[in-house]
């Protein structure tokens, strides 16, 4: 069955992450995604294992359900080509910064009087209203001025970047769910938009949801800082065999349960853990006692006791487990595929689950330009037209 947003069509112009993992995930719900690459390509086909030249671990697990075309935007005998691809898209989307994108033919302007129903998408470090505009940013920029890295300092004693890039996963998601949005206000009205999705607003929205805490309220009731975290004392604890594990008997039922599961009746009375309340008074002091009562037995009797006190828990889980994890093994969560190119991959699916309109990410990345004469064929250039592009060196074909 057709995936939700079959039918559609999206341009990307975008390099690393944040831009590629957005459409990525509009891919995976049936676009049809069509990468347009200068003839360098993507950076991320050249960060990580790889077994060919420019098909990268980076880039095969953020570039699927996608075509690739490789048009040199800087050179002006690609604009009849561009033009032709936007008078017939739906979507644009890119990372490009705001000033380079005017220079070679980006501008929401520019391609909105090729196509005025055109959702236009850009992804940037900071607003395109702010004083920051134009400023270069990655991953770790985010990180740092968003707010994210000073909060690690509660667990390492200094600032630390989240061992993920968080910030561009977190704004993908965010430009996605803003393309969905336009999408279905274009199927209602017929009109197109401008979008900018900047990664710090976004990282400073989503870190504030519990971190704003007594500046929620003006004047203020108290400092930021959701305090259950604030303190470092809510952490995975060490079992007596080495392994750790989130214990959380976070309500008043879980905390009872807890406490009969180990059998300790004057645990579960102690008024210090009890109730709620007097927990949340002495985070320090509950996280504490819980670390010590998991220190006394082995993770496999932990699992065993709170699975039967239905208390929320759950193994501190290294990377490698993921891959043999039984619930993950229950839904068939570890997809594999043969690559044209790359031989068999495994991969993570976007896991959302749809009755009607189901999601497939089967399809592999692309090669570098895998599909330049084929889909400007598709927008209606001429073959002699392509032929002069290659040429000119304006249009690259995979070898």
């Amino acid at each position: 069955m057709p995936g939700p947003l079959s039918g559609i069509t999206v341009l990307e112009f975008a390099t690393m992450i944040v831009g590629p993992m957005a459409t990525q995930y509009l891919g995976d719900l049936g676009a049809d995604v069509i990468k347009i690459e200068s003839p360098e390509g993507d950076l991320t086909r050249r960060i990580g294992p790889r077994r060919s030249p420019n098909m990268a671990s980076f880039f095969l697990n953020s570039n699927r359900c996608k075509r690739s075309i490789v048009l040199d935007l800087k050179k002006p005998e690609a604009k009849p080509a561009l033009a032709a691809l936007v008078k017939k898209a739906d979507v644009i989307l890119h990372s490009v910064r705001i000033d380079a994108a005017a220079r070679i033919g980006l501008s929401y302007k520019e391609l909105s009087a090729i196509n005025p129903s055109i959702i236009y998408c850009h992804v940037s470090g900071y607003s395109n209203r702010g004083e920051l505009a134009g400023r270069p940013a990655y991953d770790d920029v985010i990180q740092a001025h968003s707010g994210l890295a000073m909060l690690q300092s509660v667990a390492a004693g200094e600032p630390r970047y989240i061992p993920s890039i968080f910030a561009d996963k977190v704004s993908a998601l965010q430009a996605a769910m803003a393309v969905n949005a336009a999408l279905a206000h274009q199927a209602r009205t017929g009109e197109g938009q401008e979008i900018n999705v900047p990664m710090f607003e976004s990282m400073v929205a989503f870190n504030t949801i519990e971190h704003l805490w007594g500046e929620n309220f003006q004047p203020p009731l108290g400092k930021m800082g959701y305090e259950p975290i604030s303190s470092g004392s809510r952490r995975p604890f060490r079992t007596s065999d080495g392994h750790y594990m989130c214990v959380l008997p976070y309500t008043d039922p879980h905390w009872q349960r807890f406490a009969r599961g180990i059998g300790d009746v004057e645990l579960e009375h102690d008024p210090r853990y009890k109730l709620h309340a007097a927990r949340q008074a002495d985070q320090p002091g509950f996280w504490a006692e819980v670390g010590r009562q998991v220190a006394k037995k082995t993770r496999a009797e932990w699992v065993e006791i709170l699975t039967k006190a239905d208390v929320p828990h759950a193994v501190a889980s290294t990377l490698e487990e993921l891959l043999s994890d039984p619930h993950l093994d229950s839904v068939g969560f570890w997809k594999t595929e043969e690559h044209p190119s790359e031989g068999v991959l495994r991969y993570a699916p976007t896991p959302i689950e749809m009755s009607k309109t189901p999601v497939d990410g089967s399809r592999p990345a692309p090669g570098l330009g895998e599909h330049s004469e084929e889909v400007l064929a598709e927008f209606g250039i001429s073959a002699e037209a392509i032929a002069d592009m290659k040429q000119k060196g304006v249009l690259g074909q995979a070898a």
